[in-house]
């Protein structure tokens, strides 16, 4: 209920109406109940749009609600009247909408049902998040266009040997909530002489991209390193070693940086490891006080209300030392269709 109709909405109608006069010329009892969705990111918008951004912020829910059924209303019997002129068959005094008291009851009595069933989980999922639009997005919703990140190596210090495991992102902004580091457990890795561990398949092209300069002075089977613990540089906080076979062998180092709320794998990972889902970021893309609650950056409060993307440098200078190697690169990145930002994966 957004907008005239067009052309995907007269074929849609039209489609349908033949059908229905088809089997009404047969002379079979026929009806076609029409009806409106009236809920949803679009309407939403559009009354953005007229009442303007900041009005909006401070506008109560009850009566920003008021003014999406007002919108919907208005388009409901806009459409209706334009169905009406393309000669659809059709209930048209007895339509149903998604924005009925009636149905919205209806809907929240099968969800009590569904949780009596113990159908129902309450816990944090990432999922794609536009922060332009302060929405979650289905994969539908995504278009990918070409976007520069940085692309870094960081050495994580493990507890149980005088070594470091060295993890590669091109989020740096998700850091702060790492909670675990995976490794392939059907692969092999190797310790080099200045002290750091990568898979042995990704060792020469480690040294030639000049994050590791040492010979190799050992082998280890990850399998070993499994539930123990490294430390984040940024906070002091531990890092789980972890197994996944989601770790491939095609580029980094063969150690994936995990970060439950901010990837679909680590969270899946991180639910057989039962990792810790950190969410410092808001709807708006920025950081929150989570960051200061759980200590997750040196002098947090001055970095609440970052937004991510502005982060990255923060958090790449936080590094010090341990940040081994930087470059920017090109690369094929989800973005929201409406907005055409760039979404971040964010567990709500």
């Amino acid at each position: 209920a957004n907008g005239n109709i067009h052309i995907g909405h007269a074929l849609n109608k039209i489609l349908k109406d033949m059908i229905v006069k088809y089997h009404y010329f047969d002379g079979k009892s026929t009806r076609f109940t029409p009806g409106w969705d009236c809920h949803g990111l679009p309407i939403e918008q559009k009354v953005e749009e007229k009442i303007g951004t900041e009005k909006k912020k401070i506008l109560q829910k009850s009566k920003l609600r008021e003014l999406c059924r007002e919108h919907a209303g208005k388009f409901i019997a806009i459409q209706k009247e334009e169905f009406k002129s393309l000669g659809i068959i059709a209930d048209w005094e007895n339509p149903y909408l998604t924005m009925d008291f009636k149905f919205e009851a209806n809907i929240y009595r099968e969800l009590v049902n569904i949780s009596k069933q113990g159908l129902l989980i309450q816990r944090s999922k990432p999922v794609h998040w536009s922060w332009a639009a302060g929405t979650a997005l289905a994969e539908a919703e995504i278009e990918y266009k070409d976007k520069v990140s940085p692309s870094i190596y960081v050495a994580f210090k493990l507890e149980s040997l005088d070594a470091s495991v060295i993890i590669w992102t091109t989020t740096p902004w998700t850091l702060p909530a790492n909670t675990g580091i995976a490794l392939n457990g059907e692969e092999e890795y190797v310790q080099t002489s200045d002290g750091f561990i990568v898979a042995s398949k990704l060792y020469s092209t480690s040294k030639e991209n000049g994050i590791i300069f040492g010979d190799i002075v050992g082998t280890i089977n990850p399998k070993d390193l499994e539930n123990s613990f490294a430390i984040n540089p940024l906070n002091g906080r531990k890092s789980k070693i972890i197994l996944g076979d989601h770790v491939l062998m095609d580029s980094g180092t063969g150690a994936v940086h995990t970060a439950p709320g901010h990837g679909e794998d680590d969270y899946k990972v991180g639910l057989r490891y039962n990792l810790e889902v950190l969410m410092p970021v808001d709807s708006e893309g920025k950081y929150d006080n989570t960051i200061v609650r759980e200590k997750l950056l040196p002098d947090a409060e001055q970095y609440v209300g970052t937004h991510v993307f502005k982060a990255n440098e923060i958090v790449m200078e936080l590094l010090g030392d341990a940040l081994l190697k930087r470059v920017d690169i090109t690369h094929s990145y989800p973005h929201c269709w409406r907005t055409h930002k760039p979404v971040i994966f964010r567990a709500t």
